[in-house]
């Protein structure tokens, strides 16, 4: 049995999982626990304009202590898949500050997972 042996034993004894819902620090953020939400695609924002409906998906997801939000363009040429959101222009910035208030006025930190597909971009994507 894989829970039974010794190393698990003690590994268990050394980070027992009542840390994982103690308040952390990650450089200046200050978390409520240590559950990071990790990226995931969406392809929920038109134009690369994150929406209200991207602003509720996080904001109902805020009680991690860190969401990493889905990849997320850093150009028009960095774009992979259509639909996904962008970080490059001023209505995208709108939009991510919608989501990011959202998330902060429902007690949540979020960061930003920047993205550039490179050369796997499909050109019916580029501007």
């Amino acid at each position: 049995k894989l829970w039974g042996c010794f190393y698990c034993t003690n590994l268990f004894r050394m980070f027992p999982m009542t840390s994982l819902f103690e308040p952390t620090r990650a450089g200046d953020l200050q978390l409520t626990n240590r559950i990071a939400m990790a990226p995931l695609t969406r392809n929920r924002s038109p134009e690369a304009i994150p929406t209200d409906l991207v602003a509720t998906y996080y904001a109902q997801r805020a009680s991690a202590g860190l969401i990493i939000s889905e990849a997320t363009a850093i150009s028009p040429q960095g774009q992979g898949y259509a639909d996904v959101p962008g970080l490059y222009g001023t209505e995208q910035l709108d939009g991510w500050k919608k989501v990011t208030h959202a998330v902060h006025a429902a007690g949540g930190k979020i960061v930003v997972q920047l993205w550039h597909v490179g050369r796997v971009s499909h050109t019916d994507l580029q501007p």
